[in-house]
This record gives structure tokens, sequence and C-alpha cells, in this order.
């Protein structure tokens, strides 16, 4: 997927400067925090997961998302890091 397809939503741009602020959610906290229904943004989280920018880290029964390690997911969250500063 090109970066402007995955960068021109909203809602995944919203989840992942959550997830860059928090650390690591899953999805049910992901869709409180942002006021949206939980299938919504279980389909953004698995679009951000297959192009490798977020990783589900599994604790027994509780399932997290945090940015993996990859060079896109270091990229995205440089990129949010001097947005922020800039806006702060």
């Amino acid at each position: 997927m090109a970066l402007e397809e995955i960068l021109c939503s909203r809602p995944r741009i919203k989840i992942l400067k959550l997830i860059y602020t928090l650390g690591q959610l899953n999805v049910s906290d992901i869709a409180r925090r942002l006021n949206t229904n939980y299938t919504s943004i279980s389909g953004h989280i698995q679009i951000l997961e297959s192009e490798g920018i977020l990783e589900l880290r599994t604790y027994g029964r509780v399932r997290m998302y945090r940015f993996s390690s990859s060079a896109k997911a270091q990229a995205v969250a440089g990129l949010i890091e001097a947005w922020e500063k800039q806006t702060a």
C-alpha cells in the first residue's frame, strides 16, 4: 500500500498518534479514547499491522498494539515526533 493511502485516513493518523504517545494500547482502549466503534478501529489496525507499522503483543488474553521496529514504523514515529514538536 502506498504512503498516501496509509496517511490519508484521519482515524489511522489518530491511532498512530495515540499509540506513539501512550506506547501500546488494545483495540477497545483506542476505540474508547477516539470515540469510535471497535470494528472501525480494528480495520484500521489491521491495515497498519499488515504494512509493518504496528505489531501485536499478546499478554494472556489481552492483545496490545505498539509500533514495530521496522523502518516504516520508525519513519512514521519520527514524523509524528517532529510534527508534535513543531506544534507544541
